[in-house]
């Protein structure tokens, strides 16, 4: 029997490489760089900007400085970076119960928890320092509180010990509007809360249908998300009341300085915002087979488009 040997890279004399060199080693640095990242939640950071650099173009009425953008843009990013990273590491016991999780860099055993307790906190230092030398005390200190109420708040208490968890966590995910506003102004105006709310209302109908969808994942761990302990009435009836109060909030902050270019497309997709909601529901009640993930995508772009306007009215 032959056996052909692949000579290791940069290493043209085909001398043994020495332990932690060669293409193996290379693509185990690279897993745990991606495992780092993953544990930041890359996909809630970019929704999370989503709203955040709009709020800044409307509260200048136009383009803000790029070097402000720039520093609220990465000061955002480590801090929500930081939350989510912390989260994983307070989480990890329930996360490996979870299928949908099981899989993350601690469960998974990708990454210790001690070193993704230190790369939390450091991120969260960073970001801090980052929006206190260079933005303002009140943006600075808004990423702090957004932190702290994520993961000891809501993670350590909330989430696991009422189904109310959802809405009380909301303040997390709209905070980022009201940072990126404070940056720009230094202060908080009538349409920054408005944002706010919108975003704040937006994810009860936005994450109920997830909760739906992974309910036997989340009783397994023993989180009370409103679908594992409360009847299919009454989650329908969340998902209703929350689809209109955002659609409702969205169209509310038309008048606080914003035009047609705002309110005509927020309009528009807040009807099929509702319309999406109802037929869940619907579908739902009837004991019909139900795709709650068809209601969670859409809710994505309508807040996209929502935020989209905002920009596009800020600037225009």
């Amino acid at each position: 029997m032959s056996m052909i040997t692949e000579r290791p890279a940069n290493n043209p004399a085909g001398h043994p490489a020495r332990a932690g060199e060669g293409p193996v080693a290379r693509r185990d640095v690279r897993a745990v760089l991606m495992a780092y990242v993953t544990l930041t939640k890359p996909r809630i950071v970019e929704l999370l900007l989503v709203t955040t650099i709009p709020a800044m173009m409307l509260a200048e009425r136009g383009l803000p400085s790029l070097w402000l953008m720039a520093v609220v843009l990465i000061g955002g990013s480590l801090a929500a970076g930081a939350a989510s990273v912390l989260n994983c590491y307070i989480d990890r016991d329930i996360d490996q119960l979870m299928r949908r999780t099981k899989r993350r860099p601690l469960p998974a055993h990708t990454v210790s928890p001690r070193n993704a307790l230190v790369f939390g906190l450091v991120l969260g230092a960073v970001s801090i320092a980052l929006m206190a030398a260079f933005t303002n005390l009140l943006a600075a200190g808004l990423t702090l509180a957004a932190i702290i109420y994520y993961d000891v708040i809501y993670t350590l208490w909330l989430k696991r010990s009422t189904p109310t968890n959802t809405f009380w966590g909301g303040a997390c995910g709209a905070a980022p509007v009201l940072i990126g506003w404070a940056a720009v102004t230094g202060s908080l105006a009538p349409a920054a809360w408005g944002l706010f709310a919108v975003v704040f209302f937006w994810q009860m109908p936005h994450f109920y249908p997830l909760a739906m969808k992974y309910k036997d994942d989340y009783a397994r761990a023993g989180i009370p998300m409103l679908p594992v302990v409360a009847s299919v009435r009454r989650v329908n009836a969340e998902i209703l009341i929350f689809a209109w109060l955002t659609v409702l909030t969205s169209l509310a902050v038309w008048p606080l300085g914003l035009s047609a270019i705002y309110g005509v497309p927020t309009l528009v997709v807040g009807a099929i915002f509702v319309v999406e909601a109802h037929r869940l529901c619907r579908r739902a009640t009837r004991g019909e087979a139900v795709k709650p993930m068809r209601l969670f995508h859409w809710s994505t772009t309508y807040l996209t488009i929502v935020f989209v306007a905002v920009a596009l009215d800020a600037l225009i």
